[in-house]
């Protein structure tokens, strides 16, 4: 395929990834006229058409299915080049493609980027804010270098580094502060609300719950632990939100925030694929991700219950 540039099929794995000239072309910093261009040259190379045009989004031809494929693999390659390069420079420097989850991006991110900015001043961050299943899948395709995620994910092309343990809080109406804590049992005859399908954290609380196999009568479901922590607020149910969370959701919401017993938990870590020679960077960053996750613990006095304003915490 002599004269098929790397840009080329960059901008074709954004397209099939997209499924639509507006979005891939915004994904890839050009405009629609210019991306429609590049495939239109790219097809002319190839002799043969890539994508069905639609009205709303594309369609890839038998040949573009089979291409993508192999367009990922060449730019999985390409990549892990560019970081065994990058591998053997210190400090870290270039683009980095992290991805966080929703429970955990509001609360850690800022302060992540801002050490890691500090420590790594040529580092390129790109962060991504992703359910778990979405963050596993672009990792082992190659479109993220790392993720910060509740582990196990179990996907074996990725390696799992363990940062810390995190606690979930029970989050009800104001006016039951002084009422006993309910146990797992109770909490499945209440009306709980958790997020909606495809957060890893809604099967965690469904898990402390003993409701795996069964969808609760009353469940309400929400987008963000900001809706959830303020439909409590208004005397609709109640929820689980991860200690992390506590500080900023609460300080809007008239409610009360009690430990469950037994006191259930998650491990926050990091994942990359095993092939990626930016490992040993990926520990580094790692650690500056535990160091901030200890500040936002009990133990590092950011979130100790009894201490939070404008809510009553009962323990």
């Amino acid at each position: 395929m002599i004269g098929v540039s790397m840009k080329q099929l960059r901008y074709f794995d954004a397209l099939a990834q997209h499924g639509h000239f507006g979005r891939a072309a915004e994904a890839c910093a050009i405009s629609q006229p210019a991306l429609s261009l590049q495939m239109k040259d790219l097809e002319d190379i190839l002799g043969a058409p890539l994508v069905e045009r639609g009205m709303r989004r594309i369609r890839l031809t038998s040949l573009g299915e089979e291409f993508a494929l192999r367009v990922r693999d060449i730019l999985r390659a390409v990549d892990e080049l560019d970081d065994l390069a990058r591998s053997s420079h210190a400090p870290l420097a270039g683009r980095l493609r992290i991805g966080v989850i929703p429970t955990v991006a509001p609360y850690l991110l800022p302060r992540v980027i801002k050490r890691l900015t500090e420590r790594f001043p040529g580092l390129d961050l790109r962060p991504r804010e992703a359910v778990t299943q979405r963050l596993v899948e672009d990792l082992v395709e190659g479109r993220l270098d790392t993720a910060i995620v509740a582990l196990p994910v179990s996907e074996p092309a990725l390696a799992e580094h363990p940062l810390f343990d995190e606690e979930f809080v029970l989050v009800r109406p104001l006016e039951d502060a002084d009422a006993p804590v309910p146990n797992p049992q109770m909490l499945r005859e209440m009306r709980l609300l958790l997020l909606e399908e495809g957060h890893c954290f809604r099967a965690q609380a469904l898990s402390f719950c003993k409701m795996e196999s069964r969808v609760p009568r009353d469940l309400m479901e929400g987008s963000s632990l900001t809706t959830l922590v303020q439909m409590v607020g208004a005397g609709i149910g109640v929820t689980l939100i991860p200690e992390m969370a506590v500080q900023i959701e609460t300080r809007s919401a008239a409610v009360s925030v009690a430990r469950l017993d037994p006191r259930p938990s998650r491990t926050i870590g990091m994942v990359w694929r095993r092939t990626n020679p930016l490992a040993g960077q990926f520990e580094q960053i790692g650690e500056i991700v535990r160091a901030v996750g200890g500040e936002a613990s009990p133990a590092g006095g950011a979130f100790s219950l009894g201490s939070w304003r404008g809510i009553e915490a009962k323990v």
